[in-house]
């Protein structure tokens, strides 16, 4: 009995804390007409705790901040799917992260963008309205906030963090997703959209017309990318030599 409502009071815990986080960090650390953020708190919800508790986490965080900030239906339309998504195909595919990504990327930026178009049309009242009119928005808001949260689970994975996370909340475990090369170049390819978002909120900060923010993040995003294949290559040719 001790350990069940242990196990409880940890979900609990959780669940409460990456609400909370999720609550105040969505409206600060944001891409102009994105919520990179609400994204990466259903990846690692789903991850940590599967499916339903993270369906329930992106739903705590879409009431609250339709009720405290006056957001509109797009706080939930735009994360209940791909939060629970996310956590379902994390478990299909027995752990691997990239998974739990695509998830998040076809809940939200397609399932979540065309359900939006309804709620927002017929019951928000919003005029002029398209199916595919959230889709482009969406899909960059996942992508983005499925960037930082790869690099983020994939650090946690690395020193074993995350085995050791699922095992306190009793939540299923695939042990180590050791992803490779592939994997390797993913994450090199996700740290420039980190360095992206980096750019762009501190433009925003300050307020700053000048292009120099600019370029800093769309390069940012190129020498990444660009990184990432060099490495996807070269790891490629290293290994083909070695056989």
């Amino acid at each position: 009995m001790e350990t069940k409502t242990h196990r409880r009071l940890l979900i609990t815990i959780t669940i409460s804390m990456l609400t909370a986080v999720g609550v105040v960090i969505s409206p600060i650390l944001r891409v102009e007409g994105m919520c990179p953020m609400a994204h990466f708190i259903n990846i690692v919800c789903s991850v940590f705790l599967g499916p339903w508790y993270s369906l329930l986490c992106a739903a705590l965080i879409g009431i609250i901040r339709m009720v405290t900030m006056g957001i509109p239906p797009l706080a939930l339309t735009g994360a209940v799917f791909g939060a629970f998504l996310s956590g379902v195909l994390y478990r299909a595919s027995k752990g691997k992260l990239i998974f739990a990504v695509l998830g998040e990327v076809i809940g939200t930026g397609i399932v979540g963008a065309i359900v939006s178009y309804p709620v927002m049309t017929f019951i928000w009242g919003y005029e002029g309205l398209t199916w595919v009119y959230y889709i482009p928005s969406f899909i960059c808001g996942t992508l983005i906030g499925g960037s930082i949260a790869y690099v983020f689970l994939r650090k946690l994975t690395a020193n074993g963090s995350l085995t050791r996370i699922q095992a306190m909340l009793s939540s299923k475990s695939y042990g180590a997703d050791k992803g490779g090369v592939f994997s390797g170049a993913l994450t090199i390819a996700a740290s420039g959209v980190i360095f992206f978002v980096a750019a762009e909120i501190l433009s925003d900060i300050f307020k700053s017309g000048s292009p120099v923010w600019t370029y800093i993040s769309r390069g940012a995003l190129i020498l990444f990318g660009l990184a990432a294949v060099i490495y996807l290559i070269f790891k490629k040719v290293w290994r083909a030599r070695a056989k």
